[in-house]
């Protein structure tokens, strides 16, 4: 009210230049009513649907905040269990690794002790081979010697021995080199 008291004690005053400003009483005064009737509607219909269509809105986007929020909690779990599973898939391939290669140190050791043990049979039987071949060339030397030495005893002495003597004389010969 006070506020219309002034619009009217200034709309009298027109002798400072105010009546180009102010309008006349009654078009405030109209004006007033005009304003008064469009905000009592605005505010009777217009205002609660603007409301509505606001605090619908609001609920909308707290909603897709919600299912945003709940995404992002599953993405997060999603990636802790696909952490989880990488980290699993690491470890099982370390151990799968690690099992081949204690695999293959052990096939190695194998196979080398398979190889010393075949190595050390096939010298034990060139080693017995050798034994016997030592064996038999000597046999076949004795001989020889035994019938070079007949021989040539014969010539020198010119007359032949008999072979049990010839024997007994190879023997004390290869005896003797053999010492030697």
């Amino acid at each position: 009210m006070n506020f219309l008291f002034a619009m009217a004690v200034l709309a009298q005053e027109e002798s400072s230049g105010s009546a180009l400003i102010l309008p006349e009483p009654a078009e405030l005064v109209a004006g007033i009513i005009a304003f008064l009737v469009v905000f009592f509607f605005v505010w009777k219909w217009a205002l609660p649907t603007i409301n509505k269509t606001l605090d619908s809105r609001q609920q909308a986007i707290s909603a897709r905040m919600a299912e945003a929020e709940t995404a992002k909690h599953e993405a997060e779990a999603l990636l802790s269990d696909y952490k989880a599973q990488l980290a699993d898939a690491k470890s099982e391939g370390n151990r799968i690794v690690e099992e081949a290669r204690v695999s293959g140190d052990q096939m190695k050791s194998e196979i080398i002790a398979k190889a010393n043990d075949e190595a050390g049979q096939l010298i034990a039987k060139a080693r017995a081979e050798a034994d016997s071949e030592k064996s038999r060339a000597m046999a076949e030397a004795r001989r020889e010697v035994g019938e070079l030495s007949v021989d040539l005893a014969g010539k020198i002495v010119g007359e032949s021995l008999d072979p049990a003597a010839h024997k007994g004389l190879v023997e004390r010969y290869l005896a003797d080199l053999e010492k030697l």
